[in-house]
């Protein structure tokens, strides 16, 4: 099916207005409308140009790739029934939905054919750039740990707030006469989601954890039970399992991955000066026909 202009404009507000506001463009506001309106036109201007490019020819989308496209787009909505509400309020159906993704991922491929012909990262160049940039390569102190939470819910009397430190301070005391009991104790008795997995949290870097609760566990030893913490959800009792301090990372180590990086760096500067290019010459030609009828 073909997508006239007015329906490709709906499509592209629709998604930006998704993305960006986490909204339909009938729920956006005036500055929010104009946003979204600004960015949903220069989506089309690109997308005409590159569809238009001698680069396109040849360049078919697979079925399975709109289809996972598809379901990425369901999978923005809380319901069926609030996708197709969405879709029909911009005056759109599943069928054109499938036709502009269709079209958006033949850009995505005509820019991956664009910059194919980009030579990839050597190792050499891959060591420069770790050798000149060694603060993106510090790993911080990763810590492995495992918590017990016992909520404060005044509405429960297990969990008004007494009763919620004597359920917590029994549990220390269990521990404390056995300390390899953590887990099984987190089990039984945690009411975190991590409670199925022995009350671990995994490793746990600076800055994810509640700051009462980072406090104390970077200040413990490998091995070591907290005393009880409060925070906003409760009660906890924390156990460090182990430390990874913090460290330089090896190039070796990081080698795949920092050419993946660059690599994708690499092509991302080739298509935007390609884009740009092809931008020009389009406006250039449009301006040019013009002139001539003018």
């Amino acid at each position: 099916m073909q997508m006239n202009a007015e329906t490709n404009i709906a499509y592209h507000l629709l998604q930006v207005a998704q993305k960006k506001f986490a909204a339909t463009p009938a729920s956006l506001n005036a500055d929010q409308r104009r946003q979204a309106t600004r960015i949903a036109l220069k989506k089309m201007e690109i997308e005409s140009a590159v569809l238009g490019s001698a680069e396109a020819a040849g360049v078919v989308v697979a079925d399975s790739r709109i289809d996972d496209a598809l379901t990425s787009i369901r999978e923005q909505y809380e319901t069926a029934e609030d996708l197709e509400s969405a879709l029909q309020d911009a005056g759109l159906d599943e069928e054109l939905l499938r036709t502009a993704l269709a079209r958006e991922l033949q850009v995505e491929q005509v820019l991956d054919k664009v910059s194919s012909a980009v030579a990839p990262v050597s190792e050499t160049d891959a060591r420069l750039y770790y050798y000149m940039h060694p603060d993106e390569f510090q790993r911080p102190e990763v810590r492995t740990a495992r918590h017990i939470l016992i909520t404060i819910n005044a509405d429960f009397p297990e969990n008004q707030r007494e009763a919620a430190l004597q359920r917590i301070q029994t549990i220390a005391a269990r521990i404390d006469r056995k300390p390899h009991r953590f887990a099984e104790q987190a089990l039984k008795h945690s009411e975190c989601p991590t409670s199925l997995n022995g009350g671990l949290l995994g490793n746990v870097t600076r800055g994810n954890l509640y700051p009462e609760l980072e406090a104390v566990l970077f200040a413990l030893e490998p091995g070591q039970m907290s005393d009880v913490i409060e925070s906003p959800l409760g009660f906890h009792l924390l156990l460090c399992d182990s430390i990874d301090p913090a460290r330089e990372m090896m190039f070796d180590e990081i080698l795949p991955v920092l050419r993946q990086q660059l690599d994708a760096r690499q092509r991302s500067r080739y298509q935007r000066a390609w884009l740009e290019a092809l931008l020009k010459a389009t406006s250039e030609s449009t301006t040019g026909g013009r002139v001539a009828n003018g």
